[in-house]
């Protein structure tokens, strides 16, 4: 009886030493993209200004770095926080600790190289080499060119100075270990090749993050078969559930009804001139959406988005967008 008491103490002791040398390890050693790139993005005007549209049309950057006015439909963003931060994502709308948006403005990137810069929106780590979580998509933005998300970076140094500090983020336990496994290497794989419409409906889908928001997830990992299909649960201020559309071509749940014309009609209502967001009383319909935002996009990328999203698998799935609370 000792013996085998003598041996399960020593099986218990390496597999505490082996659980050990693995947190040290994840915690230590990664996560590991390789150093900030020595890039330099060039403030040309015209590179200012694709920057300018990226991050305030089909990125949405200053969605989630600024502050949203949650009383108005669709939640448009305050005037004088643009590119601030701060915006809270916590354990009440679902994610595992508290995480803030940085402030984007020069001065919350006065001590960023350029490199650095685009290591954290490609690859998700920090300029202390710290991982970030992926509440900012970098996975997605790691597939876009380097030309276009150096033209962001170009955009944000010209950027009014806001002295905000935003607190740091935190994660809960394991998530505070798993963090480090997340980031991976942007590999850019796709060009804002306009000479092949549907690769570029494709590079402007993957711009706008519809994937990442229109997929349901469960445990921070996309369903199978389900891309694009909706589902996609987010917690709105005043605890009200909204839920991502199905963006298929399913034509009974989807968009598959829908005509390239009421497509983009459907985001530009939100750019005339005479639009006011209504406001919006508490239990009634809202949406996480950033209508405005993508409503300034360009009619060419908006039909390019359309012309991909006809190419994708139909999905049938019933999606019910708003549940007040309680």
């Amino acid at each position: 009886m000792k013996k085998i008491l003598k041996i399960f103490g020593w099986l218990l002791l390496a597999v505490v030493v082996g659980v050990t040398g693995l947190l040290i390890y994840v915690k230590t050693a990664l996560p590991e993209v390789g150093e900030a790139p020595k890039l330099k993005a060039e403030g040309t005007p015209a590179n200012i200004e694709r920057g300018r549209y990226l991050a305030n049309a089909v990125c949405a950057c200053m969605d989630c770095h600024s502050s949203r006015d949650w009383t108005k439909f669709s939640g448009p963003l305050l005037e004088g926080t643009l590119g601030a931060g701060g915006e809270r994502f916590d354990q009440k709308v679902g994610f595992p600790g508290v995480f803030y948006s940085k402030n984007i403005t020069p001065y919350g990137l006065k001590n960023w190289t350029d490199g650095e810069i685009f290591r954290a929106v490609t690859s998700g780590v920090d300029a202390e080499g710290k991982a970030l979580f992926p509440v900012m998509p970098y996975h997605a933005y790691g597939n876009m060119s380097v030309e276009d998300i150096s033209a962001i970076i170009a955009y944000l140094r010209t950027l009014p100075e806001i002295k905000k500090e935003v607190p740091a983020s935190e994660a809960d336990f394991p998530m505070n270990f798993l963090l480090n496994t997340i980031p991976e290497k942007g590999e850019h794989l796709l060009k804002a090749d306009e000479s092949d419409p549907l690769k570029y409906g494709q590079y402007m889908t993957n711009a706008a993050v519809c994937l990442e928001c229109h997929t349901q997830q469960e445990k921070g990992k996309r369903l199978e078969g389900m891309d694009f299909a909706g589902g996609f649960q987010f917690i709105l201020p005043g605890d009200d559930t909204v839920r991502s559309s199905n963006i298929t071509p399913d034509r009974e749940t989807g968009i598959g009804a829908w005509t390239e014309d009421f497509f983009v009609k459907r985001f530009k209502m939100h750019s005339d001139s005479g639009y006011v967001p209504p406001a919006v009383q508490p239990g009634q319909f809202q949406t996480l959406m950033p209508w405005i935002v993508y409503s300034r996009m360009t009619e060419k990328d908006l039909k390019a988005i359309y012309a991909y999203l006809r190419t994708v698998k139909p999905v049938k799935n019933a999606v019910r967008t708003f549940s007040p609370k309680g």
